[in-house]
């Protein structure tokens, strides 16, 4: 199908799959839907299915925007707590348009689930509460990681109650928009085909010895191969170790299950000039899960003692802080959590955690591969053919999961007749009808000068400022900050930053959150005594006052927190 037949169906508002091979433009055409809808100031939500994704897509995944978090349930309690988080209700009841990206990494139970809660929050019965849903995404890529005994006919969202109900228009993408002809690209079509040839497999034999340039990541198929590889490159390092032990709390079982499904380290050792990879979404800071850098050095810390400053390959470099991994009991409140640094040793990562990224260069090894897809997943990441470095292959390292391509076969058929039918018809009113559907604008002068803001802005989202106008919707909902930073993934520390930052830029009223007269007049008197001392050791190199030797004065003890809250309030 042409981008364009797909664009005239999703402006029906018909709930559309958009599907397609690698470079057919499934990005393209999501952001030039996305375009026309904020134009029309219609509500959209943009989600994926991993946070990586998601960022790719200025949006956020979509475990996080439904409420679900990790659950493969929710019980009518649950649904009705949720209902009891104002900011979660407020853009559940407000959303007209759900995209979802890389919906292939999406569980069929996720699914599900996004369709109950739409259903509850919309009170409609109609498939996902009778909004617009898009999914998009490429099911060759591995399926959605489920428990030991399930087969991926359960794990494929295709095969959900909540797929079928919503009736998808399927829009399969066969138009090639590289800006190269690169051979890579007939080899992945040739795999989706299954119809690997005599040519292709010498191609890939012949980048074995490859120069692909000193800054590549290495992809395998077995974390213990991953792990040896990056002990060994660690290990040749002639640098000082640095150790940092996660700091749990709460529930053995549940601390165990964190242990096992974040992917930042229980023990993470470092040394300067360690390759690494951040494995947490932080926009305030500048990193997302895939983020790629080298560690430069280390700072001491008032709070932590010691922390990894990284440079990442755009140049940027950071400090970087513990995150914290927690879950929560029915009441909302914290029965275990996992506080580490959000980085893993990345000289080698697996492909399934690769999946989403995309690379320049990368040495692959599939010789062990033991699931299809495997070896489409891993190749399909690079941009061209001479960024790879094939060390080997199996023989299963080129096939694909029978039921993806049966299910990639119809999907086929469908998007055929779709197209057969829609390509000439005229679907104007039906635009128009949708717009109005959703509350949005048809007037011609304003949707023009909505694109012509569009444009001047490069349409590209400013990270920072939406994560501020996250913490602030928060903050004026009345949540607390522990449960601003609870709901948003972040630290406490950094909630009171943004709170700090939207006071001074926005004229945002913090008055609520002031931690008391009292707290701030001691803050206060100790800050202007350290002021006048001018001791060195007391000041960074910003010439702010650390927060240690406030903490340190302070009777009774104050916490970090407590103490960087009140300095919000010294005028």
């Amino acid at each position: 199908m042409k981008q364009e037949t797909a664009l005239k169906l999703l402006k029906a508002g018909e709930n559309v799959f958009l599907t397609g091979s690698a470079g057919a433009g499934k990005t393209y055409t999501l952001n030039q839907y996305i375009n026309y809808l904020k134009a029309r100031k219609v509500p959209v939500a943009i989600t994926a299915s991993t946070g990586i994704a998601a960022t790719h897509m200025n949006g956020m995944t979509i475990h996080t925007w439904a409420g679900i978090g990790i659950k493969d349930a929710l019980s009518e309690d649950d649904l009705k707590r949720m209902k009891e988080r104002k900011y979660l209700k407020e853009h559940l009841e407000n959303a007209q348009v759900l995209i979802i990206d890389e919906i292939s990494m999406l569980h069929a139970k996720q699914l599900n689930l996004v369709n109950k809660v739409l259903k509850y929050f919309k009170e409609s019965d109609d498939a996902f509460g009778g909004i617009q849903v898009i999914v998009a995404g490429d099911f060759f890529q591995l399926p959605p990681v489920g428990k030991n005994d399930e087969r991926n006919r359960d794990k494929f969202c295709f095969m959900s109650e909540a797929w079928v109900e919503a009736k998808f228009r399927v829009c399969y993408l066969t138009e090639q928009h590289r800006q190269e002809n690169d051979y890579l690209n007939d080899i992945l079509n040739a795999i989706r085909r299954q119809s690997i040839d005599h040519e292709h497999i010498k191609a890939l034999k012949q980048t074995r010895h490859q120069d692909i340039g000193e800054t590549f990541t290495r992809l395998y198929t077995h974390n213990m191969d991953v792990d040896t590889i990056n002990l060994k490159h660690l290990n040749e390092i002639d640098q000082d170790i640095r150790q940092f032990d996660a700091q749990c709390d709460g529930n053995d079982k549940l601390i165990e299950t964190l242990k096992s499904s974040v992917r930042a380290p229980e023990t993470l050792v470092l040394k300067k000039n360690a390759k690494v990879m951040f494995v947490r979404n932080n926009f305030d800071m500048g990193y997302i899960n895939g983020s790629l850098g080298e560690v430069i050095g280390f700072e001491e810390d008032d709070e932590y003692g010691c922390l990894p400053k990284v440079k990442l390959t755009d140049g940027t470099t950071l400090v970087v802080e513990p995150e914290i991994w927690s879950v929560d009991n029915e009441a909302g409140k914290t029965i275990a959590s996992f506080q580490q640094i959000p980085l893993r040793l990345a000289w080698a990562i697996t492909i399934h955690k690769s999946q989403g990224m995309t690379l320049e260069a990368a040495e692959i090894n599939l010789s062990h591969t033991f699931e299809k897809g495997q070896g489409y997943v891993a190749l399909s990441r690079l941009k061209s053919l001479n960024g790879l470095r094939l060390l080997g292959f199996n023989e299963q390292a080129l096939e694909l999961d029978h039921l993806a391509i049966k299910a990639d076969c119809r999907f086929q058929e469908l998007s055929n007749e779709a197209e057969s039918k829609f390509e000439t018809i005229d679907l104007t009113v039906q635009h128009k009808a949708f717009i109005r559907h959703c509350g949005g604008t048809l007037n011609e002068a304003e949707i023009e000068r909505n694109e012509k803001k569009m444009t001047k802005s490069g349409n590209k989202a400013n990270f920072a400022t939406a994560t501020l106008d996250e913490t602030r919707a928060l903050f004026e909902s009345g949540y607390e900050i522990q449960d601003i930073a609870h709901e948003r993934g972040l630290t406490p520390a950094t909630i009171i930053n943004h709170l700090g930052r939207l006071h001074k830029e926005q004229a945002l009223d913090i008055s609520v959150a002031s931690p008391g007269e009292d707290v701030v007049e001691q803050i206060r008197k100790i800050y202007k005594r350290l002021s006048k001392r001018q001791e060195a050791q007391h000041f960074n190199d910003d010439g702010s006052i650390k927060l240690r030797p406030i903490v340190e004065l302070t009777s009774p003890k104050m916490g970090y927190d407590q103490v960087r809250l009140a300095l919000l309030f010294i005028e």
